[in-house]
């Protein structure tokens, strides 16, 4: 198998239909992913920096509290070059738990 170029990597996403509120729940209960969701609750896209500065936490930190998000099926990732995007998966959210994403962005 030929190496992928990280410009063309594929990032992974549970399909919405996976979501689970249970797994949602336990993983946006940590204090700095609730953070994120709330910051991600304008529905404008940032990237990791971004969110790792609005928080004070380093790079490596955000990374690993995204990745945890992006697995739950709360956020999706999108690469733009060698940039990530990441915002809400607000349309998924608001289809399989109704009213969850406005509970956890007030």
């Amino acid at each position: 198998m030929a190496a992928t170029s990280s410009y063309h990597e594929k990032i992974h996403h549970p399909p919405a239909a996976a979501l689970e509120l249970a797994t949602i729940m336990r993983t946006v209960g940590d204090p700095v992913r609730l953070e994120i969701v709330r910051l991600l609750g304008d529905d404008r896209p940032r990237v990791c920096n971004e969110l790792s500065t609005a928080l004070g936490i380093p790079p490596s930190t955000g990374s690993y509290h995204l990745r945890l998000l992006r697995e739950a099926g709360v956020t999706r990732t999108h690469a733009q070059g060698t940039l990530r995007l990441i915002s809400l998966r607000r349309d998924d959210l608001d289809e399989r738990f109704p009213g969850l994403l406005d509970v956890l962005t007030r």
